[in-house]
């Protein structure tokens, strides 16, 4: 297989289709076999993009925060059992160390939001929280634990950016400072950093605009009225996002890792070793990987051996970077405008992993394409009504000869969605991956049923 070929008619495909607006890159033995660029980098499509653009990296950002606390371990100033409360004694929460932190099983409670309290601020008080009020803001919410430290496995933002105050109180100098330093410079990454664009500006056009789609055309997410508040108002954390880099510093960032130059082999062992919750079971694992380390999730395939990877998202961008340890290979994809289609854009990603294992993608299909043609609609009436979770809750309506969704997450209604016809009682939306599945008096959504209440 010509995977340079390949991945340059996938990239392109799935650009006509309105999903992929950003860079890529693979790589065997660090040499590169495919790289490219498709889409602008700002909304009035004004602004080519370049395959040295640079994209904010989202949660991909957490390897290099642990791989500062690895270098900190190393230098004995903590160890990865110390409890949060040697550092910030005000903590709330009990028996919290600083390996609970880094593999997301602290038992902070589930609902800690980042938009819960950074937005109010912003509007409040018209300025930026810094990442050093996040402990402020903990303390004062009261939240008791979900559970006790090591009990389970909770993907969260906050316990990153309690990691990136640590690093800043024991290192002596600013989170931004001690990775340039101590990462990105010696690992020869030079457009990479920890930057603050809405607070403090982009420092040049080649700066990428993450872009979400509103009233039918694209715009800025720091300036759309749904996503404002979260955007500009988290733009002063550290540690869970706000590293800036490019596909080639990425690639970068991989010989260094594998020539040892920031970490031992060792040191990166111990980051890649999945976490065992209290009764054993691995913390992280799921359908896709098998299990989390420190800022990594981890997966073993017959073949290859070990890889290791993170997503990243933020409204308007998704970025992927995917380490083949064993094998030598690397692909990383950067896309900064909010896809037309979910599940066309998971094609895009799986595909692009097919090609790195020699294997033909799958045709790239969006969910209008799945949708089944005219369909039996003799029951979607029995299916309105209001179905609610724990967190949420989901409105179906019948509209013409459609159905809608309008999904509530605490009592904030989002636009409402179209649902699309995969089966008699499957239904998808362009904007997520899960079916939804109607039963008997409930709906199925992520394999949980919510409950008809009207």
């Amino acid at each position: 297989m010509d995977k340079k070929t390949a991945m340059e008619s996938l990239a392109r495909k799935e650009h006509e289709k309105g999903v992929f607006n950003g860079t890529w890159l693979y790589a065997e033995n660090g040499q590169i076999i495919s790289k490219g660029a498709f889409g602008f980098r700002d909304a009035e499509d004004k602004l080519p993009m370049q395959e040295d653009s640079i994209f904010e990296m989202a949660s991909i950002t957490k390897q290099f925060t642990a791989a500062a606390v690895m270098l900190l371990v190393r230098a004995g100033k903590l160890r990865l059992d110390d409890e949060y409360t040697k550092f910030f004694p005000e903590y709330p929460y009990q028996g919290v160390t600083i390996r609970h932190l880094l593999t997301h099983t602290s038992g902070m409670p589930d609902d800690f939001e980042t938009a819960d309290w950074v937005a109010p601020i912003l509007e409040k008080e018209n300025r930026i929280p810094a990442c050093s009020e996040i402990l402020r803001f903990i303390c004062e919410s009261g939240e008791e634990a979900a559970c006790a430290p090591g009990e389970k496995f909770e993907y969260t933002d906050v316990g990153y950016c309690l990691i990136a105050n640590v690093v800043e109180k024991v290192s002596g100098i600013g989170f931004e400072d001690f990775l340039k330093k101590n990462l990105f410079k010696p690992a020869g990454m030079k457009d990479t950093a920890i930057l603050h664009t809405r607070r403090d500006g982009r420092p040049s056009d080649r700066f990428t605009r993450n872009m979400v789609l509103e009233n039918g055309r694209y715009v800025p997410s720091d300036i759309s009225e749904e996503n404002r508040g979260y955007v500009v108002g988290s733009d002063g954390l550290n540690g869970c996002d706000y590293a800036y880099t490019t596909v080639f510093d990425i690639l970068a960032w991989d010989r260094a890792l594998r020539e040892e130059r920031i970490l031992t082999i060792e040191e990166q062992r111990l980051m890649y070793a999945p976490m065992l919750l209290n009764n054993g079971e691995i913390a992280g694992a799921d359908d896709e990987d098998d299990g989390y380390g420190f800022g990594w999730s981890i997966k073993e395939e017959p073949g290859l051996g070990l890889i290791v990877r993170h997503s990243g998202g933020m409204p308007g961008l998704r970025t992927w970077f995917e380490r083949f340890v064993d094998a030598g290979k690397v692909l990383v994809i950067l896309n900064c405008r909010e896809f037309m289609d979910a599940r066309a854009y998971r094609g895009f990603r799986e595909g692009m992993e097919a090609i790195v294992r020699g294997k033909e993608p799958e045709p790239l299909k969006t969910v209008e394409e799945m949708a089944v043609q005219n369909p039996d609609r003799s029951d979607w009436g029995s299916f309105c009504g209001s179905y609610e979770w724990e967190d949420y809750k989901i409105d179906i309506r019948l509209k013409g000869n459609d159905l809608f969704a309008v999904f509530s997450l605490k009592n904030k209604a989002e636009p409402e969605e179209k649902l699309f016809p995969l089966g008699e009682k499957t239904f998808a939306l362009k904007t997520d991956t899960s079916d939804m599945v109607f039963v008997d008096g409930g709906l199925i959504l992520y394999s949980i049923e919510g409950k008809k209440t009207e």
